[in-house]
């Protein structure tokens, strides 16, 4: 089994990949701690790990990756269940905005495809930046990026002690391409990919690999509230002709975690369909 008896933490792991990614490290041998901002959910996963497998273990702990006392207490019952920490998965993310401000984009998508497809120029502009709030703005990085740091330096302090371990972050195909219609979204995926690279050369040398997932548009609960118009116009643009699944993400987490990527550190895997290609 890829990952017996290893210690691997997932967050945001109570529902979509992160649910995925438990389930598979469970399946490999891990024992997987599953963390979510909702107890309930982190225990649903934990459920269906024991369900897949008598011999397949798992924790709940619920725990807000972006409120840094929350991840501190996290990690510290950590240590004390578990007494070390072979891999990390920064999974926790959050959609695009609050209920009201994915109605303003939806309505502002569908009316930039109906004038596209007319065969005029989109006279309807997106302006988001200059209506963000702050509160939308700071939220989105802290649950992203902050929460990405904050998990990541407990998890180095619990690493460097046997000088190994693997660190998976979840940026994402906005990281890569950007996103006109998220642009918080894509500056936190973007500073996570270039947080990727910077801490896999500071820890190299302890042996630990930080690597980084790119996913393109997977169906998750996240992504059901695009519109349908939204949802055809995504399949349209991906070569492959369809979402991804997250079962696909949770198979690239599982070759990054384990020692078939003994010499990946500091890169980006994206399962994307050839939405991106770069």
């Amino acid at each position: 089994m890829r990952l017996k008896d290893r210690v691997a933490l997932v967050t945001g792991a109570g529902s979509g990949i992160g649910r995925a990614i438990a389930l598979r490290f469970a399946q490999a041998g891990a024992r997987v701690i599953v963390n979510d901002v909702k107890a309930e959910k982190a225990q649903e996963t934990v459920d269906a790990i024991a369900a897949g497998s008598e011999a397949a273990r798992g924790r709940a702990l619920a725990a807000d990756v972006a409120d840094s006392g929350q991840v501190k207490r996290m990690f510290a019952e950590v240590e004390r269940e578990f007494g070390a920490l072979d891999i990390l998965v920064n999974n926790a993310g959050i959609a695009e905005g609050a209920p009201g401000d994915r109605e303003k984009i939806r309505a502002r998508s569908e009316a930039r495809v109906g004038e596209l497809m007319a065969g005029g120029p989109a006279t309807t502009h997106w302006d988001l930046t200059q209506d963000m709030s702050d509160e939308a703005w700071h939220r989105m990085i802290g649950v992203h990026l902050n929460g990405t740091f904050f998990c990541t330096r407990e998890a180095l302090r619990l690493m460097a002690r046997g000088n190994r371990g693997a660190i998976i972050n979840m940026s994402s195909v906005a990281a890569l391409m950007g996103l006109e219609a998220s642009p918080h979204y894509s500056a936190a995926k973007g500073g996570i990919l270039a947080f990727t690279r910077a801490v896999a050369r500071e820890v190299a040398s302890r042996g630990i690999r930080v690597n980084a997932i790119c996913p393109g548009y997977i169906d998750t609960p996240m992504t059901k509230p695009m519109s349908p118009v939204m949802q055809r116009l995504v399949i349209a643009r991906t070569p492959l002709g369809r979402w991804g699944e997250p079962e696909e993400i949770a198979a690239t987490a599982l070759f990054l975690a384990s020692d078939d990527a003994s010499y990946f550190t500091g890169q980006w895997l994206s399962p994307n369909g050839g939405l991106f290609i770069g």
